[in-house]
């Protein structure tokens, strides 16, 4: 199927293109996440309301294999709506979401409130990337990219527009959260300041805020990595669209040295 997900009811059906570059059973992070918003913005909203907010909680490996999704309402309001929505494998909960929403409204600013500027080219300006983590990322090959500062192959921060080029949920577009939920879980990727053939960096949660809703089917995703000497670490990034930059996403990492002769 030409999506990562079917979904029927609360059943959701994985599809292979869900794996990420640790382990080929295990889903990307961007799949889970751009999945949890799908599920948040079907719900109903009494006034119409914009997705400002997500937090993914991955509590389990995600495995590449049949899902069942729960979404309920924790607080609804006339400005603000909070949802939360869970994703359980064989009954077992994998990834836990909070979903906010905040109203829309006609509110005009002052002629000096702007977009913050890009500091980096537009992707017609980037390059294919080389050396992407992983021998198996099944995931990224239903993106486009397009490098313009740094690069997967070397450590550092590195800022990579990305595309989606496949549908999420069968039948359903891609909405600009959702877009916005994937390319964000990119951050420990884009900006690693470690071997991938010699660490493990994995997230164990993904924040996306947004000021605005993103414009267009292009997302750069400009990142850098912090690391603690304890095992822990954030990757964060700044996101942005053809217009400007519109929002923030950070990881925590769990990192670990690779034992040779495995993966994680």
């Amino acid at each position: 199927m030409n999506c990562v997900y079917q979904v029927t009811g609360n059943d959701v059906l994985t599809n292979a293109s869900a794996a990420g570059p640790w382990d080929p059973t295990m889903q990307h992070g961007g799949a889970p996440a751009s999945l949890v918003v799908w599920a948040a913005e079907r719900i109903p909203t009494r006034d119409p309301m914009q997705v400002a907010r997500l937090t993914i909680d991955l509590l389990r490996p995600v495995p590449v294999a049949p899902l069942q999704i729960q979404s309920k309402v924790v607080r609804e309001g006339r400005k603000i709506q909070l949802c939360e929505v869970t994703l359980l494998a064989q009954g077992i909960e994998v990834a836990r979401g909070s979903v906010l929403k905040i109203r829309c409204a006609d509110a005009p600013l002052p002629p000096h409130v702007a977009d913050e500027p890009l500091d980096v080219p537009g992707p017609e300006h980037g390059h294919l990337p080389e050396g992407l983590i992983g021998e198996t990322n099944a995931f990224i090959s239903g993106l486009t990219l397009r490098t313009v500062k740094g690069a997967f192959h070397e450590t550092g921060p590195a800022a990579v527009w990305f595309r989606a080029e496949r549908a999420v949920v069968e039948g359903a577009p891609i909405s600009p959260a959702m877009r916005a939920a994937m390319t964000g879980d990119f951050c420990n990727g884009v900006s690693s300041l470690l071997d991938f053939r010699q660490w493990t960096f994995i997230n164990a949660d993904l924040t996306v805020s947004l000021a605005r809703q993103p414009v267009g089917e292009w997302i750069l995703l400009d990142g850098r990595t912090w690391l603690g000497n304890r095992g822990c670490g954030i990757a964060f990034a700044r996101l942005g669209d053809e217009q400007g930059y519109f929002g923030r996403a950070v990881q925590s990492m769990v990192i670990e040295e690779r034992v040779q002769g495995k993966t994680a």
